[in-house]
């Protein structure tokens, strides 16, 4: 009897776990290359974190920098007509206030979604 509530409590916990991984999992599938906005929005979903807050973009960012994970700046546009919003915010709006910083920790970049990737990010806390 124990056996079997410590083999159920187990799988409770991995199905637990994957639930919270799903955000960053779900980009993977995607594409293999995303942007850290995507990847900022992803993280923060899984640590329910309010992904608009600029200082933390930039904290996360700063982060990813400082242990050397391999990103490449890149530019990002939406058209006027863009829509894009996750939890009631814009990325557009998002991003423009990122722009308006115009440092390393507030440009946006290419990241490679890898396992060794995902695990770094995952690390991460405010």
């Amino acid at each position: 009897m124990v056996l079997v509530l410590d083999v159920v409590l187990k799988c409770n916990v991995q199905i637990f776990d994957s639930e919270i991984k799903m955000p960053l999992e779900e980009l993977r599938k995607k594409v293999l290359y995303q942007n850290s906005i995507e990847v900022w929005i992803g993280a923060s979903t899984e640590k329910k974190i309010d992904w608009f807050d600029t200082e933390n973009y930039k904290k996360f960012i700063a982060f990813l920098l400082k242990n050397n994970l391999n990103m490449k700046q890149m530019p990002i546009c939406f058209d006027e007509s863009d829509k894009a919003s996750q939890d009631g915010h814009s990325k557009k709006v998002f991003a423009n206030n990122l722009a308006a910083f115009n440092d390393e920790n507030s440009s946006c970049y290419s990241i490679k979604l890898n396992d060794s990737t995902i695990e770094l990010i995952r690390k991460f806390v405010l």
